[in-house]
Parts: C-alpha cells; structure tokens; sequence
C-alpha cells in the first residue's frame, strides 16, 4: 500500500491510499506520458470524476470539452 501525501502552496491537503499494483499502473503510464506520478494520478482521478458526472460523454467529447473550457486551440498545437 503506497500513501502520498498531497501537498499544495506549502499547505498539507491530505493523504491518499494508493494499491501498489494500481501505483505501479499510475508510474507505467506517467512515464509513457510524460507526467510526474502525482501528475498522472491527478489526471486520472479527474477525468474518471468528469466521467462519473457526465455519463453520457465519451472520452473523447471530454476531452474535447476539457480543452474548449481552457481556451486551447489545438489546431495551432498541432499545425504550429
């Protein structure tokens, strides 16, 4: 069992039980992905939230959703 503690602007937030199994999941893929474990996990976490909410979304619509909130523009992200 791996416990990370969330720290943010100095401030303890609070302490999350992770699996090791699961924790090992969440190094695997932040590493293909190029995230920090935390980062990776906070990621997950928020999109399985955003799923839970919006059941009738599929991953890619919010994704999609995700980056229109955030005023991104992807199609300068990927055409330069």
């Amino acid at each position: 069992m791996i416990y990370i503690r969330n720290v943010y602007q100095g401030q303890a937030m609070g302490i999350v039980k992770i699996d090791d199994e699961l924790h090992g999941e969440i190094r695997k893929a932040s590493s293909v992905m190029v995230r920090s474990i935390n980062a990776q996990a906070e990621y997950w976490i928020k999109i399985g939230m955003l799923a839970e909410t919006n059941p009738s979304m599929s991953f890619t619509e919010i994704m999609r959703e995700q980056m229109k909130l955030a005023e991104v523009d992807t199609r300068k992200a990927i055409c330069g």
